[in-house]
């Protein structure tokens, strides 16, 4: 029989494919135009927001400290891909979201599985172009594809259809995705993954079954308790599935933006160090706007992973700009 060996959360933002001088400089300029929120889900500008801001916030957005908070983020990624090759798995499920990559407004399932026998991501020359202001910005979000050919990632497709098979006879009505249509590849919560965690000197080709959660996109997000729920039904038919495979777990994305919120972020991770699923299911859907809806995937790797432990957090609240704008980057081990 399999085991859920291991899980893992970590965000993935463009962020993390940005260098020192866009923390320092260019998103100061970009931040202007992000969606922001208040804690009820209400819209609000980033003037709204910079009225709001701490009376320290210019001290964090120093540049000694955007400077530390950098170098801190390059030293956890590093960790978090000795983390998973460590674990020795044998397939890793990845818990993450698409933002019209995939799927349009058109047909937004809530819940998603992907069963084809590989997952493409395509090279920097046959990408979709961004057509930001800001050409940093444009850059760093290219990072994400291939530098030279397109790359077909290996996916476990029985582990991938026993989870849709069983999902669905626990009354979950996810969408089973077979394949990508032309011109389609691999969205940046699961190639982020592959291209800083599992490819490069010394990593595996490690198969994956992309699992997708519309966190971001109204009408049908999960709630925080079906995510819970999500995850332990995950755990069910990752364990009763009759090969003897090590299975990881990860969620991709998180944690607050595109404000910062380090009180949520600090709630989230008591939680999860103390397993208190309730408290995860609880949680206010209208705090799990923007990008803190990614959330909603640790939720369900929490939901899992409640026999392992939380061995390792590493938590940096990356503020970017006087308003308190930025992310809150997370990384973790289960083990």
């Amino acid at each position: 029989m399999a085991r859920l060996a291991a899980a893992f959360g970590s965000s993935h933002s463009v962020m993390l494919a940005a260098e020192l001088q866009d923390w320092l400089q260019g998103f100061r300029q970009s931040d202007l135009r992000m969606k922001y929120y208040d804690r009820e889900g209400k819209p609000r500008s980033y003037a709204d927001v910079l009225a709001a801001a701490p009376a320290d916030m210019d001290k964090r957005v120093a540049e000694d400290a955007i400077t530390a908070r950098y170098h801190e983020v390059q030293e956890a990624m590093k960790h978090m891909r000795s983390e998973i090759a460590s674990a020795k798995l044998d397939a890793l499920v990845i818990v993450g979201d698409d933002q019209h990559e995939l799927f349009q407004d058109q047909h937004m399932p809530s819940i998603g599985i992907y069963y084809g026998e590989s997952i493409r991501n395509a090279a920097r020359a046959n990408a979709k172009r961004f057509s930001w202001p800001e050409d940093w910005y444009n850059r760093a979000q290219m990072r994400r594809y291939e530098e030279d050919a397109d790359a077909d990632y290996p996916c476990h497709k029985t582990l991938a259809l026993w989870l849709i098979e069983g999902l669905v006879e626990r009354e979950f009505d996810v969408a089973a995705v077979a394949g990508l249509a032309d011109g389609q590849n691999e969205g940046h919560a699961y190639s982020f993954v592959h291209r800083w965690y599992l490819k490069g000197d010394g990593a595996r080709m490690l198969p994956v079954v992309p699992i997708f959660l519309n966190t971001y996109n109204p009408p049908n997000p999960p709630l925080p308790r079906r995510c819970v729920k999500l995850g332990r039904a995950l755990k069910e038919l990752i364990e009763s599935y009759p090969d003897d495979l090590r299975v990881g777990l990860l969620a991709s994305g998180g944690l607050s933006h595109f404000v910062v919120e380090e009180e949520l972020d600090h709630a989230v991770i008591a939680a999860l160090e103390k397993k208190d699923l309730d408290f995860l299911a609880g949680l206010d859907p209208r705090r799990l706007k923007a990008g803190s809806s990614e959330i909603r995937n640790w939720i369900v790797v929490a939901g899992a992973s409640t026999h392992l432990d939380l061995k390792w957090m590493s938590y940096t609240p990356s503020y970017r700009t006087p308003a308190g704008t930025g992310i809150g980057l997370g990384f973790a081990s289960w083990g």
